[in-house]
């Protein structure tokens, strides 16, 4: 299988979907004439011409607003953030109107649009422009959520999520931008329903779920513990909302010890409502409490050296495994 980048696994899914409904479009900051400010829309311009690849002024406000109301029109939207950091200022738009059209609408105005762009710390960035937004929007009923941690994801996902009825938050990273890994060919449509969880290890001690970015360091948290003898399941949820609960109790039965990772603030965090729906499901087989693992309860550091260790990481992730195992 050929190997490709993430920002690269992004293009071709927009791509192939702009080829395949001629309803779709894209529109944000540069995503035409510069090619995108991460170059995620290289050559997308060229391909569809201006009326379908659209640069914006820098308003998030405006563009969310049109988006969704040429999606109420019937046309399919993707909606480009620069960083999810700055959707904040059309939290109107995309959480108090696109989930709540259907529903305030009875049914007559479903909104089938897509925002994405880059979420997370990790880049020297400061504390405004370091957004983890999973946790703050994913308690809206009506939208859909996605995370994708590999390039095959990324792209399965986003074609999926063009594809959906529903609004659709995607959160990709900057620091995974550059990552390259197997993904299938053009012809052969390659999508992945929402809903359905990736274990990326086998293991029988422990489990660990981890969303995004963390996904890596987990996997590399486990290939360290294997060294010790304790042998990790690694799920990776790939959606929150749909969540594939199912399949994170069944590994917890298994292995009856749970560390959950994840790149937002502890407090009301992805990692807690996983936490949380785990003792619902599967107290008794737990031999041990849940532990997560966040961002430090800071604002994001500009000092690199800071801003890794309030990220969660690979020390950190083998520090919670060793502890709820009992082997600290």
């Amino acid at each position: 299988m050929r190997e490709i980048q993430y920002r690269e696994a992004l293009n071709e899914a927009m791509c192939e979907e702009m080829q395949r409904d001629e309803r779709v479009f894209l529109i944000g900051e540069e995503v035409a004439e510069y090619n995108g400010a991460y170059k995620v829309s290289q050559g997308m311009l060229d391909q569809f011409g201006s009326r379908r690849v659209v640069d914006s002024p820098i308003s998030e406000t405006a563009f969310a607003g049109l988006g969704i109301g040429a999606a109420m029109y019937g046309l399919r939207p993707i909606v480009e953030f620069m960083s999810w950091s700055f959707c904040l200022v059309a939290a109107d738009q995309i959480i108090n109107n696109a989930p709540k059209m259907l529903y305030m609408s009875g049914g007559q105005f479903p909104v089938p649009i897509v925002f994405r762009g880059n979420n997370g710390a990790g880049g020297q960035l400061g504390s405004t422009h370091s957004w983890s937004v999973e946790s703050m929007f994913a308690s809206v009923p009506g939208l859909k959520m996605a995370i994708p941690s590999t390039p095959a994801d990324a792209k399965g996902l986003l074609k999926t999520a063009i594809r959906e009825d529903d609004p659709v938050f995607f959160l990709e990273s900057e620091r995974l931008l550059g990552f390259r890994g197997p993904v299938p060919p053009v012809d052969a449509d390659h999508t992945i329903p929402f809903g359905q969880a990736d274990v990326k290890l086998s293991g029988s001690h422990c489990t660990i779920v981890a969303l995004g970015r963390p996904v890596h360091f987990a996997v590399q948290a486990a290939a360290e513990l294997a060294k010790e003898g304790i042998f990790c399941e690694v799920i990776d949820p790939r959606t929150v909302r749909p969540l594939d609960i199912d399949t994170i109790v069944a590994s917890v039965k298994k292995t009856n010890y749970l560390v959950v990772v994840d790149q937002t603030w502890p407090f009301a965090s992805i990692a807690a409502e996983i936490a949380m729906q785990v003792y619902e499901r599967a107290m008794d087989d737990l031999d041990n409490k849940i532990v997560r693992v966040n961002n430090d309860d800071v604002p994001a550091p500009y000092n690199r050296t800071l801003e890794q260790e309030m990220l969660p990481n690979v020390r950190k992730i083998c520090e919670a495994v060793r502890a709820v195992t009992y082997n600290a």
